[in-house]
């Protein structure tokens, strides 16, 4: 079961999703104008209010900030202004996975966070009550507080905090990253004399138990091991004391996951030691996005695009929706595509292609990529009969976990598929994986002849040789 060793109670902006402490007495008035009225949660750094704006006549919760001990005068006066610098940056973060801050106070000489309250549980909540949660499921979290930090680092804010109960669960559905630039700030990271360690020690990436500088690829490691903890139930670096967990994030590698299945790559590729080295913000998105969606086509199994005589294109959907598209100077050609999670959509596709003409292998960063062909020559009526249209299958194979990034491209480099698909690969469970797509239909009259081949965008940029096909319809 889930344990968050550093925090006694869920130090977050949320309402209780039991019943709340009672009314405090006498509702102190915090800037003659929020009304503390009970406590939500209380952690190393401060208390949780959830409060009265006598303004706005609105609840909101409010962070009372309180400096770590041990720390001198001078040392707390640049924290709180640090906190309020970092508050009010936090503030313009335009992400709707942000907690709003909506007012920074000072109050006996502290600063207060006021903040939107928040109605749900979090994160660290759902795994203590729950146990660990499916790959899907951790994966959708894990890119809605990707995008949360992607939106912060756009404007120059770090978290410094990523952790399990510092993400909310909305009871709107929304996943909510708290305590932006608060939680944690820069130089308070380091032991205390009573050899505390402020904030969460087991989430803290190398640099930073290090003292070396930090950017945005240390909130990268922080995601890398919540979705550790989100899916094996367990934090990765957690040891018997503080000390000993630090030492681990800076010398240990993490346990092999047994949980994490399709994310076990991505995991791998943020909690790499050297910053530089973490798979990028963008790349990690895409990755989890694809996890979290895995199994949903991307395009509908009976879509069709029907060149008409005039070049016009009229796309048919699922739900009989016909859309027109501007005449084109060249032939165009409509696949019905899978993605890897979702190969079981093309039934024996896979089979065949793999017997059918293979195009040359592209390699990269120890990533080998073949594309293979099935039915490369068709001469009858369109739209070609399923069974006989040409299909192609993209085998990756890679000798360590990998995430690729890759799209179709036709024989003379016009891009097929306009998104950059992911796929993790790689190890001895995983070695290979396939992406199968299928020319389901060309109308009209006449001969297309072009190629089919793959465009590798990441670990390293390459393109397969295209296999090549023909396509001739008659009347």
């Amino acid at each position: 079961m889930y344990n968050e060793e550093t925090e006694t109670v869920t130090e977050t902006a949320l309402a209780a999703t039991t019943p709340a402490a009672g009314p405090v007495g006498g509702e102190p008035l915090i800037a003659g104008r929020y009304r503390l009225l009970s406590r939500l949660g209380e952690g190393g750094m401060g208390t949780v209010w959830r409060a009265l704006d006598e303004t706005l006549y609105r609840e909101v919760a409010v962070k009372e900030v309180r400096a770590p001990a041990g720390l001198g005068s001078d040392d707390i006066a640049r924290m709180y202004g640090r906190l309020q610098r970092e508050a009010w940056a936090a503030a313009r973060i335009p992400d709707r996975n942000v907690v709003t801050v909506h007012d920074v106070v000072m109050e006996d000489d502290r600063p207060w966070i006021v903040m939107e309250l928040i109605r749900g549980q979090s994160l660290a909540d759902l795994l203590r009550a729950e146990g660990a949660l499916t790959p899907r499921y951790a994966a959708h979290i894990g890119a809605e507080v990707l995008g949360a930090l992607r939106a912060a680092h756009a404007v120059g804010v770090e978290h410094r905090d990523v952790k399990p109960a510092n993400v909310l669960l909305a009871d709107d559905g929304r996943v909510v990253l708290s305590d932006f630039g608060i939680a944690m700030v820069e130089g308070s990271t380091h032991l205390t004399m009573t050899g505390e360690v402020v904030g969460s020690p087991e989430y803290l990436p190398p640099e930073r138990a290090l003292g070396r500088p930090s950017g945005p690829e240390s909130d990268l490691w922080s995601l890398g091991v919540m979705l550790y903890a989100a899916v094996e139930g367990i934090s990765p670096f957690r040891q018997d004391s503080a000390l000993n967990t630090l030492r681990s994030v800076v010398e240990e590698e993490p346990p092999a996951t047994t949980r994490a299945g399709p994310l076990a790559p991505v995991i791998a590729g943020l909690l790499r030691k050297e910053p530089e080295q973490r798979t990028p913000a963008a790349e990690a998105a895409e990755a989890l996005r694809g996890i979290a969606h895995e199994g949903d086509a991307t395009i509908a199994a009976g879509a069709r695009i029907l060149p008409t005589r005039t070049g016009a294109a009229t796309e048919v959907t699922d739900g009989g929706a016909v859309a027109i598209a501007p005449p084109r100077r060249r032939r165009t050609l409509a696949f019905v595509t899978a993605g890897t999670a979702a190969c079981v959509l093309i039934g024996g596709g896979i089979a065949y292609a793999l017997a059918g003409n293979e195009g040359d292998t592209a390699r990269g960063s120890g990533v080998r990529v073949s594309v293979a062909g099935a039915n490369t020559s068709y001469t009858g009526a369109c739209p070609i009969p399923e069974g006989r249209a040409p299909a192609f299958t993209a085998t990756f194979t890679a000798s360590e976990p990998t995430l690729i990034s890759y799209r179709w491209v036709s024989g003379d480099g016009s891009v097929v598929d306009p998104h950059w698909r992911t796929l993790s690969i790689g190890g001895e469970a995983n070695p290979t994986g396939r992406d199968t797509i299928r020319v389901t239909t060309y109308a009209g009259a006449g001969t297309l002849k072009t190629g089919m081949a793959v465009e590798l965008q990441s670990p390293t940029p390459t393109t397969s040789n295209p296999v090549p096909f023909s396509i001739t319809c008659t009347r």
